[in-house]
């Protein structure tokens, strides 16, 4: 069996300057902390990042850390580390309005709902998905985040987006609990982007809370089968939901 454990500095090595990244959590909760402690420390930049938010920002509430980091995404905004965020919800983190003001950082927004099904079109290998969400709205003509030309499909007499997919150079996911092979199970609202975002980039890396060895639990436990998963962290701190 190939072994995927590894340590944060190597899951990160291949990230190079410019390359496209998303990043699971939901304002914070669930995302891999260590990869991005990680990312942090290689100092990559001009990162394109796709990710639910923009993660908390050091001084608002997070959980048991109280606040005193940032979170998430938060992290590698915090470190001047992004060019690109593409989003559904981008209000809650300050350093997003800061840095757009100076020129710095640019975001796309996207439907949430949106947003998921693109992720799960990468992953699952489909050519797109269709959508009432935007239609009769700008964005029936406005190019999508990476600057696609949109088209509007009628079906039934009923008009629809076709939404492309969106596909990353990595994946950085956090889990609650991973066998040695990649599987895992993300508990309670952690679950968010961090399913639906495995496989859908060239490389997924997890950092589980506890890892366990392979037949240890029972295999239906898990939400997402380790064939996808490249690499597995260790460290993950415990998160108080």
């Amino acid at each position: 069996m190939i072994n995927k454990i590894m340590t944060a500095d190597q899951a990160v090595a291949g990230v190079q300057d410019g390359m496209t990244i998303m990043v699971g959590g939901f304002l914070g909760t669930g995302s891999p902390e260590v990869l991005m402690d990680a990312l942090v420390r290689k100092g990559v930049k001009h990162l394109t990042v796709i990710a639910n938010d923009g993660g908390l920002a050091a001084g608002q509430p997070a959980g048991d850390f109280g606040g005193k980091t940032a979170r998430g995404v938060g992290k590698l905004l915090e470190n001047h580390m992004v060019d690109h965020i593409i989003a559904s919800h981008i209000g809650v983190n300050p350093m997003i309005n800061e840095q757009v003001a100076e020129g710095t950082l640019r975001y796309t927004l996207v439907p949430q709902g949106t947003l998921a099904e693109k992720i799960r079109a990468a992953a699952y290998g489909l050519g797109g998905v269709l959508t009432p969400t935007g239609v009769a709205t700008p964005m029936e003509t406005e190019p999508d985040e990476l600057g696609r030309a949109k088209k509007v499909m009628e079906i039934d007499g009923k008009k629809y987006l076709f939404e492309l997919p969106l596909f990353a150079d990595y994946s950085f996911i956090r889990a609650s609990v991973a066998d040695e092979f990649g599987n895992y199970y993300c508990s309670k609202a952690t679950k968010n982007f961090n399913y639906v975002m495995a496989g859908a980039s060239k490389h997924t890396i997890i950092a589980p809370e506890k890892l366990v060895k392979i037949g240890e639990i029972d295999p239906d436990y898990f939400g997402v089968a380790g064939v996808l998963v490249e690499g597995i962290v260790e460290g993950e701190k415990k998160w108080q939901i």
